[in-house]
């Protein structure tokens, strides 16, 4: 008896080991959304072939992971310092990178249908600045690099969130860059599918933007 239950135990503890969690990163701050910043500047064309949103999501079997193409984007920059700016995302072109052949169409077919993003009905997915400060000495990051803390307005399937998070941001000249690494509650949106412990709620997003004047 004392054996079975001892076999029991290392099959659990091995469960739990191999269970797959979102990828550690810093956790976005979600609230109502906020007026948007109007400031101009010098105008940053986001260069659309260069940057994209990547994306991992997680279950207890396993995980995925894709991207998403930009379609729009321009920043309102002065004295290297972002003042406003938005971008477009077309939900259309989620893709997964991590398959091939039925099981890769299956998957981006799921995630463009009415259980996740509903491309149909919401085709893009909108991102505009509420607010960008340098990050405090004193706040924990886990993000390497971050530089700034980015607040805004994301809308996707039809809602209106404010999203905060860390980011790298560079500016020299006519070129800028920014990067972040974090993980985002999609049930803030409705997307509820599996949010009941088949597929993890946080969805890890990587974003890699450049734009230029």
């Amino acid at each position: 008896m004392k054996k079975v239950s001892s076999a029991l135990i290392v099959a659990g503890a091995l469960f739990v080991m191999n269970v797959q969690r979102p990828p550690v990163a810093d956790k976005a701050v979600i609230a109502e959304p906020q007026e948007t910043l109007m400031a101009k500047g010098k105008t940053y064309k986001v260069d659309l072939a260069g940057s994209t949103l990547g994306w991992t999501g997680t279950k207890p079997s396993g995980k995925h992971n894709g991207s998403i193409k930009l379609s729009a984007g321009s920043l309102q920059v002065k004295k290297e310092k972002i003042l406003s700016g938005n971008f477009t995302l077309d939900m259309t072109t989620i893709t997964d990178l991590d398959m091939e052949g039925k099981g890769k169409e299956g998957l981006e077919k799921h995630l463009k249908g009415a259980d996740f993003f509903d491309v149909e009905k919401f085709p893009t997915a909108t991102f505009e600045i509420t607010g960008i400060a340098p990050i405090a000495a004193t706040q924990h990051i886990i993000y390497e690099g971050a530089t700034h803390n980015i607040s805004g307005n994301l809308t996707m399937r039809g809602v209106t969130k404010n999203v905060s998070f860390p980011a790298a941001v560079s500016i020299s000249g006519s070129s800028l860059s920014a990067s972040a690494d974090f993980n985002v509650d999609r049930t803030e949106w409705g997307i509820t599918y599996g949010a009941d412990g088949k597929v993890a709620k946080e969805i890890n997003l990587k974003l890699s933007l450049t734009a230029s004047r």
